[in-house]
């Protein structure tokens, strides 16, 4: 303890290249640590996406740009899938469920995808986990809308606000459907995914709002002419070819016609929504034993070029493809805890020239060699506790302040409790690393007391 104490003094003695080394060791340590947490927590993230979902069928092209576009609403499909396909999908002996999913359209920078009812049921994130509604409800309209939490957050939506959707998926758009706003019938619970980033419609929905449209550009509809000015004329037809006895069996032939016109039209809409093209359709199967048979036989599809990915085994692919990446990132920091390091010896090595009053003054008071060693490793042990603590509550602070705002943007949730047996074992190794580092000067300092004495060189 009495050691321990004369190191601390000794280095607030130096505290001015000592603050150095502290802060170039926080930096690599936090760089490492940080670096090492993200990396398990937007893997974790990405993998908790999805659940209880066997196969992603898209478009035949590349696997990992089908789960990016389907899943975490990244980039756009190349190729789009007939509903007649979905239709036969369903009608598999061994699929138990099927999501059809439309995408192309956004709303501020905001995904909308359109659905059915079922994937509010069906679909399922983290540990098997559904989908809950925060407010209100699934769309039950042609022109209801539902939202994710992160929508409903930022753009601050409630129930029964009207928005209107834009064409294509950039963040800002000229291409507007004004003529057919949407109504928020519910909002979704928060759920770390990019569900809490997307707006869902029907499938109805999107294809009543692009049936003018052909090629991203809306096509100028006939001009038509009101239903009060119809109503006028076919009144003014009446009144010149009927007597008034008969006015009121004209107006209910009328309003029989209006509401056949009326059905007609709504059959007219729900006809589009079925022929219109998907994105992709996600698969349930009654069991999964079968996942590679019925994704062998969707790839041989002969109706159209078909691919079905397996959820786990396309994010395997992303993960090899960033590895990299990563393995470059955690060079770069543990090249910086080495520097720290390698600072930090060099510093003491430098200093001992400048401690000989020090240790002639320990030296008479009976301090020996190994006396002298032992301080100085003492000393490497306090800088790399403290930069080590340091590092942990710098780190906790960032994630901290950051958390909403990657959850908002990414979709990613960082747990602010980093600290794992992983990380653990970084630290036991940075902490054992400076220790033998220290050996140098420590072996250096022992040397000098044994050869000087209690002389002191000027």
């Amino acid at each position: 303890m009495m050691r321990m104490r004369l190191a601390g003094k000794s280095l607030l003695n130096r505290r001015g290249t000592v603050l150095l080394t502290i802060l170039s060791l926080t930096i690599g340590i936090l760089l490492v640590l940080g670096i090492n947490h993200l990396r398990t927590q937007v893997k974790e993230s990405f993998n908790n996406t999805l659940s209880g979902t066997d196969l992603i069928v898209g478009a035949r092209g590349g696997a990992l740009n089908l789960l990016l576009y389907s899943v975490f609403h990244m980039g756009s499909s190349t190729h789009s899938i007939r509903w007649q396909t979905y239709e036969e999908l369903t009608k598999h002996s061994q699929v138990k469920w099927a999501i059809p999913l439309a995408m192309g359209d956004s709303h501020k920078g905001h995904r909308v995808v359109a659905t059915t009812p079922d994937f509010f049921t069906h679909y399922a994130y983290g540990k098997k986990q559904q989908l809950n509604f925060a407010a209100g409800k699934s769309f039950a309209g042609k022109y209801d809308v539902v939202i994710g939490a992160a929508v409903a957050r930022k753009l601050n939506y409630q129930l029964g606000d009207k928005i209107v959707l834009a064409h294509g998926i950039a963040e800002v758009s000229l291409a507007k459907h004004n003529d057919s706003p949407f109504v928020i019938s519910g909002v979704l619970a928060p759920t770390g995914t990019p569900v809490d980033n997307s707006l869902y419609i029907s499938l109805a929905g999107m294809a009543a709002i692009h049936e003018d449209w052909q090629s991203g550009v809306k096509i100028p509809a006939p001009k038509k002419e009101s239903p009060q000015t119809e109503q006028k004329k076919d009144a003014h037809e009446h009144e010149h070819n009927h007597d008034h006895d008969h006015d009121d069996e004209a107006h209910h032939e009328h309003a029989d016609d209006h509401s056949t016109e009326e059905e007609h039209d709504e059959h007219h809409h729900d006809h589009h929504a079925h022929d219109q093209s998907l994105s992709a359709i996600f698969v349930g199967l009654h069991n999964r034993a079968t996942t590679f048979a019925v994704q062998q036989q969707i790839n041989q599809y002969t109706g159209e070029p078909l691919q079905a990915v397996i959820p786990g085994l396309a994010l395997t692919e992303l993960w090899q493809l960033v590895g990299s990446v990563e393995t470059a990132f955690n060079l770069i920091a543990w090249l910086v805890v080495i520097a720290g390091l390698l600072g930090m010896t060099t510093s003491l090595l430098a200093g001992l020239s400048q401690r000989q009053r020090e240790f002639a003054i320990l030296r008479s008071l009976g301090a020996g060699p190994w006396y002298l060693f032992v301080l100085v490793i003492l000393e490497v042990l306090l800088i790399c506790s403290s930069a080590i603590v340091f590092a942990i509550a710098l780190l906790t602070l960032l994630l901290w302040s950051l958390q909403p705002w990657l959850l908002s943007e990414w979709g990613i949730q960082l747990a602010l409790n980093f600290m794992t047996s992983q990380q653990g074992y970084y630290l036991l190794v940075i902490l054992l690393s400076g220790v033998v580092l220290s050996l140098v000067p420590a072996f250096n300092a022992c040397r000098r007391a044994l050869g000087d004495g209690l002389v002191v060189k000027y």
